[in-house]
C-alpha cells in the first residue's frame, strides 16, 4: 500500500462523524504564523506547537480529512519540518509551499526580493520544488498582491510565479488585496506569460462583494476560492457558493477556513481555531454531492491528486 492511501485508511479508522466527508482536503488552513519580526524556529518550541495542533488535525480524521495544504509563506513562519512532523504523528498529508507573500504591508517580503526579476526569484521558488525546503518539497505556490492597482513588486511576484508554474506545474494560490480587480489584473500578467489560467487560485474571493468580478474570473478559467468560512461569516460564504452553484461554476470554486494559528509571536501561541466548522455548519447546507465537490473533487482538480 502506497503513503497515501496508507493515510486515508488511518482516518476512516478513527470513525466517521455523521457530517464527514470521506476523501476531502482542506486548501487554505494554517498552523503556525508569525508575524513578529525575527523569524526562525528558535523563537517558539516546535514541541509546544504540536501540543496546541494535534488535537485540532486528529479530529479532523473523524470528518473524512486526509489532506490540508498549509498555507503559510516563508518570511511568516514557514515551517515545513514542523508540517512534517505533525504529518507524521496525525496521519494527515500536509502540504507546504514555496513563494513570497507580498500583502500584510510587506512583512514578509525578503530584503533580496526587493532587487530581484521575476526570472531570479522564480529561480529560487523552483529550486526549492527540486531541492526541498529543509528537505521537504513544496507542492503550491503562495504568494499575495497587497491591492490594486497593482504595485511593481506585486507585478513581479506574480510574473514569478508564472514561470514557476510553467516550470514545475505547480498551482499559484495568490492572497489577494484589491478584489476582482486585483484578481482580474494577476490574470493578465499569467495570460501574458502563456501561463494556464486554471494553475491560478483567486484567494479570499469572499472580500470582493460583486459576483459579477466571481463569474468573470471563474469564466476566464481560474479558480475563486471563497474562504475564512466562520460563524460571523457564514450566511455569506452559503450565498456566495450558491451563485457559483447557480451560474454553473461549482466547478470553478474552492472553500476553506483560514484557520488555525499558533501565533510564534504571541506566548503560549494565542488562541488556537480548529478546523471542523466547515464540516459541522457550512457544508451540510449543500446536498451531498455538492459537499463532495467542493471539498473532494476541486481541490485535487485545483493542487493535484
Amino acid at each position: 500500500m502506497e503513503r497515501r492511501q496508507f493515510l486515508w485508511a488511518l482516518a476512516a479508522a478513527a470513525g466517521p462523524d455523521e457530517h464527514a466527508v470521506p476523501g476531502s482536503v482542506l486548501v487554505h488552513e494554517h498552523i503556525l504564523v508569525d508575524f513578529g519580526g525575527v523569524r526562525s524556529p528558535s523563537k517558539y518550541d516546535r514541541g509546544e506547537v504540536v501540543r496546541a495542533a494535534r488535537p485540532h488535525l486528529e479530529e479532523l480524521k473523524k470528518y473524512g480529512c486526509v489532506r490540508l495544504l498549509e498555507c503559510t509563506p516563508q518570511g511568516l513562519g514557514r515551517d515545513p519540518l514542523l508540517m512534517q512532523m505533525l504529518a507524521r504523528l496525525t496521519g494527515l498529508e500536509i502540504w507546504t509551499n514555496t513563494g513570497i507573500y507580498g500583502a500584510a504591508n510587506r512583512s514578509g517580503v525578503p530584503a533580496w526580493a526587493w532587487q530581484e526579476n521575476p526570472k531570479q526569484l522564480a529561480k529560487r521558488w523552483i529550486a526549492e520544488w527540486r531541492k526541498g525546503v529543509e528537505g521537504v518539497r513544496p507542492r503550491f505556490i503562495k504568494t499575495a498582491v497587497n491591492g490594486f492597482p497593482l504595485e511593481e513588486l506585486d507585478r513581479r511576484l506574480i510574473e514569478a510565479a508564472a514561470i514557476t508554474s510553467l516550470e514545475t506545474g505547480m498551482t499559484i494560490a495568490s492572497h489577494t488585496n484589491g478584489g476582482g480587480r486585483a484578481a482580474d489584473a494577476q490574470l493578465a500578467i499569467l495570460d501574458r506569460c502563456r501561463c494556464p489560467l486554471d494553475r491560478f487560485v483567486w484567494v479570499h474571493a469572499q472580500n470582493e462583494k460583486d459576483h459579477a468580478w466571481h463569474e468573470r474570473v471563474a469564466r476566464a478559467g481560474a479558480w475563486v476560492e471563497f474562504d475564512g468560512i466562520g460563524p460571523k461569516t457564514l450566511d455569506w460564504q452559503i450565498e456566495c457558493v450558491s451563485f457559483m452553484q447557480r451560474q454553473g461554476l461549482l466547478g470553478r470554486t474552492l472553500v476553506s477556513q483560514d484557520a488555525g494559528w499558533y501565533h510564534a509571536e504571541i506566548p503560549g501561541g494565542g488562541e488556537y481555531r480548529g478546523y471542523t466548522f466547515i464540516y459541522t455548519d457550512f457544508l451540510p447546507a449543500f446536498p451531498a454531492e455538492i459537499r463532495r465537490q467542493l471539498v473532494v473533487d476541486n481541490p485535487r482538480a485545483a493542487f493535484g491528486k
